[in-house]
């Protein structure tokens, strides 16, 4: 059950027991930790006092406290020495360092509801000087805010919601980091579809126009926090589109008609664009509207602790004669991060190093099995995949970070390179990315960050709450253990290997689906050689000087 998370030191003399995940989660246990609790749930115009409190089990000199509050919810009054906040899109975020000592310390701010719809308040603590989720927590806490006194709940519900609304990207919103096409796009879900489409040429999600028919067109759009280009106090605003995603347009061709399905397609890859197009049958539609799913064809998909897609549905058309433009549709706030994760799935699809128009070379056209994310707001099972039921498991923030998603879908695409055998594994259940496990665990974490780090060409582990480890080594690298035991040395070693001398990782993919490694040393002295990959002088310098020898 292989986990992306990673530490920066060894262990401490003690054991740290506080636990922000379930308990059959891999991520490691931390000497850090914070709860958020309101003394009632608030109505619009109400006020209520928000508690956070923040535990330590060992001294943190610089711990730092951030604190965002969703747009339905601000701040008002004390503030118990938080820095004032700031308001954008997101709505309302505020932070505070302090020294802490073992114990906990009980912050209260006075919030008040604005507006009603589900909500989510949000708090994360980290020892600034050692990023490490270990020294770390993050909690939350959903509600869904009423009109009226006593009608605010518990929880929210957001699998199924309508667009959010439109408007200029934010303060600090960047440009999307661009990932070259190296693939074909996955095909769109039809009638004829298999039960796994193999994927299909990159087109546009509509067929092409004639005049009798009518058009309706847009482009889909997420906006979402990201762990890639922030700090623990501030993750960066993006405001991308959402390539690749299933769409649908529905409609009802007469006022007493039942609903149609009119057209179906794909988002555009890159642009986020849709052009869905239908022969109607009367002069007026009486109605139509567009919904888009988190699913990609049928290659990839996110997916709610029901198993449900997450959709986001426009607002209705009425009395449609002619192609409309919807201009930017935006998915639903409270779904932001389950679209990011499945934009991030897109990146790692057009890199993917298959010889097939599957995930991996060991699958054929026609016979591709998909990877599969479960999220949904506030939960704590994750960060981990298992061949138990080959789905990746994200908790609450991590589809902020990409390099996590992509992470996990490495061990994911491992798992279908080897055709669902996996290692017998040691000593990795916590593991640190930079030191020493055991020479198995060293090789399925070290693929999984290197696929991360081939996709996103950097050397940099990025996690949910913002933090991030630069991991470039060589032999004078401090701070990182020697060998193929430690998955720091194995990850660089394997793209510089891909990169360097291979010419990609795809030969190394192929090679990895006809035979199944245990450890790295596997993988280079004994396959290698044998499927024609270079073994020789020029690759064991490149072993040497990430401090791993055979």
């Amino acid at each position: 059950m292989p986990s992306a998370f990673a530490g920066t030191t060894t262990p401490a003399d003690h054991t740290c027991t506080i636990r922000a995940t379930a308990k059959g989660s891999e991520a490691p246990l931390s000497c850090l930790g914070v709860t958020t609790s309101l003394d009632h749930l608030p109505a619009v115009g109400e006020q209520a006092t928000l508690t956070v409190n923040v535990t330590a089990q060992s001294d943190v000199r610089h711990a730092g406290l951030s604190v965002q509050l969703p747009p339905a919810i601000r701040m008002t009054g004390e503030r118990s020495g938080l820095a004032a906040p700031t308001t954008d899109t997101f709505g309302q975020r505020t932070s505070r360092t302090f020294a802490l000592t073992p114990g906990t310390r009980t912050i209260k701010l006075q919030v008040k509801a604005i507006a009603a719809g589900p909500a989510q308040i949000q708090a994360d603590v980290t020892d600034i000087d050692r990023p490490d989720p270990r020294r770390a927590g993050h909690d939350s806490l959903e509600l869904t805010v009423g009109t009226s006194k006593g009608s605010s709940g518990k929880g929210v519900s957001v699998t199924k919601a309508g667009a959010a609304p439109v408007h200029r990207p934010g303060a600090g919103a960047r440009k999307a980091r661009p990932v070259p096409p190296k693939a074909a796009a996955p095909a769109p879900v039809s009638a004829r579809a298999s039960a796994a489409s193999a994927p299909a040429a990159p087109r546009a999600a509509a067929a092409a126009t004639s005049n009798a028919q009518v058009c309706v067109s847009g482009t889909f759009r997420n906006r979402f926090q990201s762990a890639e280009g922030g700090s623990w106090n501030g993750k960066a605003n993006r405001d991308e589109p959402v390539s690749n995603a299933n769409i649908t347009l529905w409609g009802k061709p007469t006022a007493g008609s039942a609903t149609q399905k009119l057209a179906t397609g794909m988002t555009g890859n890159g642009d986020g664009k849709f052009n869905l197009c239908y022969a109607p049958t009367a002069s007026v539609t009486s109605q139509a509207w567009v919904e888009v799913q988190t699913q990609a064809g049928r290659m990839w998909s996110v997916v709610d602790g029901n198993g449900r897609f997450y959709s986001t549905t426009t607002y209705a058309l009425n009395n449609i004669s002619r192609s409309t433009s919807l201009g930017n549709v935006y998915a639903n706030d409270g779904q932001s991060r389950a679209w990011h994760a499945l934009d991030t799935l897109n990146k790692l699809w057009w890199n993917r190093g298959s010889t097939t128009n599957c995930w991996a070379s060991s699958q054929q056209d026609g016979h591709c099995t998909p990877i599969t994310v479960q999220w949904y707001p506030g939960s704590t099972d994750g960060t981990y995949w298992t061949t138990n039921d080959d789905k990746i498991h994200l908790a609450d923030n991590d589809p902020d970070a990409e390099h996590t998603t992509v992470h996990e879908a490495g061990h994911a695409l491992m798992g279908k390179l080897y055709k669902g055998w996996w290692p017998q594994v040691s000593n990795c259940s916590p593991h640190y990315v930079n030191r020493t496990s055991s020479t198995s665990c060293g090789w399925t974490e070290g693929f999984a960050n290197a696929v991360a780090f081939h996709t996103f060409n950097d050397t940099t582990y990025y996690w949910g709450n913002g933090s991030s480890m630069n991991l470039a080594n060589d032999r004078s690298t401090n701070g990182i253990d020697p060998g193929d035991a430690c998955e720091a040395r194995v990850a660089t070693a394997l793209v510089d290997l891909w990169s360097q001398v291979d010419g990609g990782w795809t030969k190394s993919n192929s090679m990895m689906s006809r035979t199944w490694q245990s450890s790295f040393r596997e993988y280079f002295v004994n396959d290698r050689p044998v499927y024609g990959l270079d073994s020789g002088s020029k690759a064991r310098n490149i072993l040497f000087n990430h401090t791993i020898q055979y």
